[in-house]
C-alpha cells in the first residue's frame, strides 16, 4: 500500500508510475474522495468535541428556559453527529477499497515496456560461469539431437504425470525413484548454501556489496493463511483468481512461501540494528494457473502443485536495492554451481506484479524444447517490494534516534524444484537416455553420478 501522504504530494508522479505498470486507475478522482473524507472526519471531530463539552455547559445554565434550549441543540447535534459517522463509515470504506487498489510503483531504474517482451536480457551465462551478450552465449553442443525432458522421465520412470492425471486431474504429477531423490537434494544444497555465512559474504564480496553477510534463517511455514494475511501481501486485488480459496474455513492456499513468511511479523517493530533479517523457507505450493489455458499442459513446467525453497529479507529502506542484488547473485551462484545455462532479466515495468517496485527473472536454458532447438524458460525471480506490503502488514523498524518507519521486504526464489529438474534432466542428458546428477547434488543422493535403467 502507498503512504496516502506521499499520493497527495505527487500526483503526477504516480500517474506515471501506473502508466508504467499499465495500470488503469483515476487517482484525481481517488485524491477528491480523500479530501471529502478528510472534510467528514473533521466534522466529526468537531461535533465530537462540542458534544463532549455540551454535558457540562448545561449544568452551569441555571434559567430553565436556556437549559432546554441548550438540551434541545445537543440532542439535534448528536444526530447530526451520528448522521455524519454513518457517512463517513462510507467514505472510509470505498476509501480503504481504493487505496489497496493501487499497487506499488517501479523504480525509476526499472526499464519501461508492457508484458515479457519489454523486459531486457542483461546477460547470457553458459555452463562454465562465463557471461556473454544478449544473443552470443554458446549453447551446449550435443552429439545428438537433445530430447525433452518428458520423453527421458518417462523412459527413466521418474515423472509420472498419466497416473497423476487419473488421481487428481491435469496439471499434477508424481515425483518417482531418483527425481524424488533431486528434489531433497537440490532444497538441501539450497539451505546449506545460503545458511553459511561464508558464502553470503562471497556473494556479496563479487558483487562488491556493502551488506552484513548475515546466514539465512531456515523456515518451514504454514501453507494455509488468513485473508487478512493474503490481502496486506498484495496478491488478491489483481492476480486473486490464481490463488486457491477454501470458502468453509476462509483461508487462503499459499502460491509460494513468502505469502505466508511475510506476515510472521506481522504489527511487530524491529530495532535497526537487527536488520537485515533473512530467511529461507520451503514449502509446498499451489496455484490455478487460471491465465494460462492451453499452455504447457504436458509435463510439470505448469502445474497446480509444486515445491519451492523460497528467499525473504526484511531489510532497512537504506539497503533493499543491495539485498535485491545480493538475492539475484545467490540465485545466479546456485545456477553456476549447478552448471546450467542461463540469462537474467531486467523485467519492465508492465510485467511487475502489483507488491514489486523491481524484478529480475532468471531464465535456464532448456536444449530439448521446440524439437532440440532449445528455449529459456523462468526458473527464478526476485522482486524488491520496498515499503508496499510492510505498510500493509505494519511491519517497522525502530531507528537509533527512536524514530521508526517502515521495513523493506524483498523475496526471490532459490529452487522451484519442478522447474530445476527439469533443467537438470535435459542439460545433462546423455545419448543412451540416462541422465548425469549435478556434481554438487552427488553427495545429497549417496554419491549417485547418473540415473539409469
Amino acid at each position: 500500500m502507498l503512504d496516502i501522504r506521499f499520493v497527495r504530494d505527487n500526483p503526477e508522479e504516480v500517474k506515471r508510475g501506473l502508466q508504467r505498470k499499465g495500470v488503469d486507475f483515476d487517482v484525481d478522482a481517488f485524491l477528491k474522495l480523500d479530501e471529502r473524507r478528510r472534510k467528514k472526519i473533521q466534522e466529526v471531530d468537531d461535533m465530537r468535541s462540542i458534544q463532549n463539552t455540551a454535558a457540562g455547559d448545561i449544568a452551569k445554565i441555571k434559567e430553565k428556559e436556556n437549559r432546554d434550549k441548550k438540551i434541545s441543540e445537543s440532542k439535534e447535534l448528536k444526530e447530526r453527529l451520528i448522521r455524519s459517522e454513518e457517512e463517513l463509515k462510507v467514505l472510509d470504506a470505498e476509501f480503504a477499497g481504493l487505496i489497496v487498489g493501487i499497487p506499488n510503483l517501479p523504480l525509476k531504474n526499472v526499464p519501461d515496456g508492457l508484458g515479457e517482451k519489454g523486459n531486457i536480457v542483461l546477460r547470457e551465462v553458459d555452463e562454465n560461469g562465463t557471461a556473454y551478450p544478449r544473443g552470443e552465449s554458446p549453447k551446449p553442443k550435443f552429439s545428438f539431437t537433445p530430447r525433452d525432458y518428458m520423453d527421458i522421465a518417462k523412459k527413466l520412470d521418474i515423472i509420472d504425470t498419466e497416473r497423476a492425471s487419473r488421481v487428481s486431474g491435469s496439471r499434477f504429477g508424481y515425483l518417482k525413484r531418483e527425481a524424488a531423490l533431486l528434489e531433497f537434494a537440490l532444497v538441501r544444497y539450497a539451505f546449506d548454501l545460503v545458511c553459511d555465512e561464508k558464502n553470503i559474504e562471497s556473494v556479496a564480496k563479487e558483487l562488491d556489496l556493502s551488506l552484513k553477510p548475515i546466514p539465512f534463517i531456515p523456515i518451514i511455514p504454514p501453507a494455509l493463511v488468513k485473508p487478512e494475511s493474503m490481502r496486506a501481501m498484495g496478491y488478491v486485488e489483481r492476480g486473486g483468481d490464481e490463488i486457491y480459496h477454501i470458502e468453509k474455513d476462509d483461508m487462503y492456499v499459499v502460491g509460494t512461501s513468502e505469502q505466508s513468511v511475510g506476515p510472521m511479523h506481522i504489527h511487530e517493530t524491529f530495532e535497526e540494528k537487527d536488520l537485515p533479517m533473512r530467511y529461507i523457507s520451503f514449502s509446498t505450493c499451489f496455484r490455478r494457473e487460471a491465465g494460462s489455458y492451453g499452455k504447457d499442459t504436458k509435463g510439470i513446467l505448469r502445474v497446480h502443485q509444486f515445491d519451492k525453497a523460497e528467499m525473504v529479507i526484511f531489510a532497512t529502506p537504506e539497503t533493499s536495492e543491495e539485498e535485491h542484488l545480493l538475492l539475484r547473485g545467490i540465485e545466479e551462484r546456485l545456477m553456476k554451481t549447478l552448471k546450467i545455462p542461463y540469462h537474467v532479466l531486467n523485467c519492465c515495468a508492465g510485467d511487475l506484479g502489483d507488491p514489486a517496485a523491481a524484478k529480475y527473472d532468471i531464465e535456464a536454458w532448456l536444449p530439448g524444447q521446440n524439437g532440440g532447438k532449445g528455449e529459456y524458460r523462468e526458473t527464478h525471480s526476485t522482486s524488491n517490494t520496498t515499503d508496499f506490503q510492510a505498510r500493509r502488514l505494519n511491519i517497522k523498524m525502530r531507528k537509533k534516534d527512536g524514530t521508526t518507519q517502515f521495513v523493506h521486504m524483498l523475496n526471490g526464489t532459490a529452487f522451484a524444484v519442478g522447474r530445476m529438474i527439469i533443467a537438470i534432466i535435459e542439460n545433462y542428458q546423455q545419448e543412451d537416455g540416462s541422465v548425469r546428477i549435478p556434481d554438487v547434488l552427488q553427495k545429497y543422493i549417496g554419491g549417485m553420478k547418473e540415473i539409469r535403467r
